[in-house]
This record gives C-alpha cells, sequence and structure tokens, in this order.
C-alpha cells in the first residue's frame, strides 16, 4: 500500500467543496425556476348584495289582537207557568225567527182556569146590576125622605163592592188569559237555537223552567283585550306625533282574520271600551260589532282583529332579515358612498308585516343590505346587483 501524500489529501477534500456548492446552486436555481412558472392568484371578488334604499313616507298601521265572537243578544227561553210539556217545535241548533213557536205545553189546566175566572166575573157583572138597580130604586124614595139616608147609604155602598169584586175578577180573567198564552212559547229574537234542556212530557216548574236559549248573529260582537302597555305606548306615540289617528269616516276600522287566513267580508266598528282595568287579566276589554247576514261566524269563534285607522308619519321601514342583532342591540349594514359596508346601529320601533319600523339610525337615501350579508365585513367594497326603494318593497 502506497502512501497518500499531504497535497493529494488537500486536493482531494477542496475537490469534495467544490461539488457540494455546485449541488446547492443547482437546487437553488431549480427552486426559482419552479417559483417563478406557478401563477399568483387574482385578489378575490367584491361580494355581491342587493340593497334597499331608505325613503320615509307616511305608513298606516294596523294592529292585530286575538278575539272570541259573541251573540249582541243571548236570551234565555224560559217556561212562565209550571206544568207538563207538551211538545218541542223547533230544530235544534238550528235558526228560528222572532215570533216561532218553539214549545207548546199542556193548555187545558189553563184554559179551565181561564173559563173559571170568566164565570167568576159574569157572577160579579150580575151582582153588581143587582146592586145598581137598588140604588136607583132607593135614591128616590131617600129624596121624599120615605127611608132614611142610612138605607140609601148602605146601598150605594154595596154598588161600590160590587163594581171593585168586577174589577177583580177582570184581573183575574186576564192573569188566566195570560197563563194560557205562555203555554205557548215563542222564539224572542232572531238568530241560532240551542238545544232542548227539558224534553217533551217532562214537568217544567220554577226550579227547572230554562228550556234553551237564541243568540243573535246580525250583527255579532267580537271582544278582545288591549294590554295596560298597549294601551300605553299608543297614547304616548299619538301624544309625541309619532302615530297619528284618523278621524271623521277615516276613524278606526276593523276587520276579521279568519283561522284559514282568509278576511272575513264585512267591516266592522267598535263601539264599547270598558271602563274598568282587569286586574286579573292585566287588559282593558274592547268590543267591536260586525255585520254577519250570512250567518258566516258563530258564538266562541276566534278571530284575528285588525285594527286600522292609525298613520306613521314619515316611517322608517326595513325587511326583517335585514335587520341583525349583536351584543350592543339591533344594527344593519348599510353601503357608504365609497361603496364599501358598514355597521349601522338602529333603533327598532313596530312589526309592520314582515318588516321592522325604524324609529332612529336610518335616514333618506341610506342604502341597506338585504341579501348577501353573510359575506359582508367591515370596510370591505361590495357589488351591488340590484336597488329597491322601500316604497316599492312595502
Amino acid at each position: 500500500m502506497s502512501l497518500i501524500t499531504k497535497q493529494q489529501i488537500c486536493a482531494g477534500h477542496t475537490g469534495r467543496k467544490v461539488s457540494l456548492k455546485l449541488v446547492f446552486s443547482l437546487a437553488l436555481s431549480v427552486l426559482l425556476v419552479a417559483c417563478e412558472d406557478k401563477p399568483v392568484a387574482p385578489p378575490p371578488a367584491p361580494p355581491e348584495v342587493t340593497v334597499i334604499k331608505v325613503e320615509p313616507k307616511d305608513t298606516p298601521v294596523t294592529y292585530e289582537f286575538v278575539g272570541v265572537t259573541a251573540s249582541s243578544q243571548q236570551v234565555q227561553v224560559r217556561a212562565r207557568v209550571a206544568g207538563f210539556l207538551d211538545d218541542r217545535l223547533y230544530t235544534e241548533g238550528g235558526i228560528v225567527k222572532k215570533g216561532d213557536l218553539m214549545f207548546e205545553m199542556d193548555p187545558k189546566p189553563f184554559q179551565a182556569q181561564l173559563d173559571a175566572a170568566e164565570a167568576a166575573l159574569a157572577e160579579q157583572k150580575a151582582r153588581l146590576w143587582t146592586a145598581t138597580a137598588d140604588l136607583k130604586r132607593v135614591k128616590p124614595l131617600a129624596l121624599a125622605k120615605a127611608v132614611s139616608m142610612k138605607e140609601l147609604d148602605d146601598t150605594q155602598g154595596r154598588v161600590n163592592a160590587a163594581a171593585a169584586a168586577v174589577e177583580m175578577a177582570k184581573a183575574e180573567v186576564e192573569t188566566a188569559r195570560l197563563n194560557l198564552g205562555y203555554t205557548k212559547i215563542y222564539a224572542p229574537v232572531t238568530g241560532v237555537s240551542s238545544y232542548a234542556r227539558v224534553q217533551s212530557g217532562a214537568y217544567v216548574d220554577q226550579r227547572d223552567s230554562l228550556l234553551t236559549y237564541v243568540a243573535q248573529l246580525d250583527p255579532i260582537w267580537v271582544d278582545f283585550s288591549v294590554s295596560e302597555d298597549a294601551m300605553l305606548s299608543l297614547r304616548r306615540q299619538v301624544k309625541d306625533g309619532s302615530l297619528r289617528r284618523l278621524s271623521g269616516e277615516d276613524g278606526l276600522k276593523i276587520e276579521l282574520k279568519m283561522a284559514d287566513g282568509s278576511l272575513y267580508p264585512e267591516p266592522g266598528k267598535l263601539f264599547f271600551r270598558d271602563a274598568n282595568y282587569s286586574t286579573q287579566t292585566g287588559t282593558f276589554l274592547v268590543r267591536a260589532t260586525i255585520g254577519n247576514p250570512e250567518e258566516l261566524l258563530r258564538p266562541g269563534q276566534f278571530v284575528r282583529v285588525l285594527v286600522q285607522g292609525y298613520i306613521r308619519p314619515n316611517a322608517i321601514e326595513v325587511p326583517q332579515q335585514a335587520v341583525l342583532q349583536g351584543a350592543k342591540g339591533f344594527f344593519v349594514w348599510v353601503i357608504d358612498g365609497e361603496g364599501k359596508a358598514q355597521i349601522r346601529e338602529v333603533t327598532v320601533g313596530d312589526w309592520h308585516g314582515d318588516s321592522w319600523f325604524i324609529s332612529k339610525g336610518l335616514a333618506s337615501g341610506d342604502q341597506v343590505v338585504t341579501d348577501g350579508l353573510v359575506r359582508l365585513a367591515k370596510g370591505v367594497p361590495v357589488k351591488i346587483v340590484s336597488v329597491q326603494t322601500t316604497a316599492a318593497a312595502n
């Protein structure tokens, strides 16, 4: 084995250094070329949004309550005399007209009482006739002093007593005639009838005199309750001018919304508001009257009561989906003059259909974002693809 000189060892070490530098340079060149060939990503497109342009306008306001229909005149049908019920002459649950015969009681005992009363009246009339004839004979004799004045006075007294007895007998006849008439029981009002509480053949007296009842349907009442908070808020808004009530023929009007969402064709009007505040429910009772010529409404139905007749002057309203709620309260996204999204805190008022009334935070001309809210960030430019006005949207 030959010896390796010092120069040979140094030459080999230097060669390895050169090779490592060459490899490193080549690798770096490849990386640079690869980076230069990769395309640069374009900036993201601005989010597309739909906005609504705020335009204040006088807006009619409708208040909605839950109401219950009630008969405007519900009358109990009772027997006025005691006796046996012969027959029921109406269809239970059907419509009866005022004066229709509904029940008939056994008239024979009452006919007998009337006959007896008439006979007693005839007897008293006969006694009056006799007393009057005696007076005619005694009066000339008394004037001629053929009889005493006492006898004249006694005769006159018998005439007066007989006349009073006749009047009493007449009253008895009238009472018997009324009792006989009460055996036929007629409908007191026009309306829908209830079921019969007493069946034919039963004995009726004062303890169970209720036979049925008739509920008048046209017009019909609708009762609903207004909370104390709602009443106070309404008065406050009218006082500060944020709400105005129509007057005259354009005053408060009532519409009913049925269970299927349809509107009842007949309009109504308020005619009663209870002066007393209910401590049990915390509400005031309000009543409206509605025409019901087709008898579509029946007592006990639940309906939605729409009270119209108020206007909110220069109102600003935006769709519900545009109003968001955060830690500090309600806010909306608006587009500023540079086309960038900005957050605007707002104060909301009442609902109006699918919109919010905005009492503070927005002004005429503001552009409020209604669609595309998810991709928004503060100060980010946006692309407006559609613009509506509040007047067109509502």
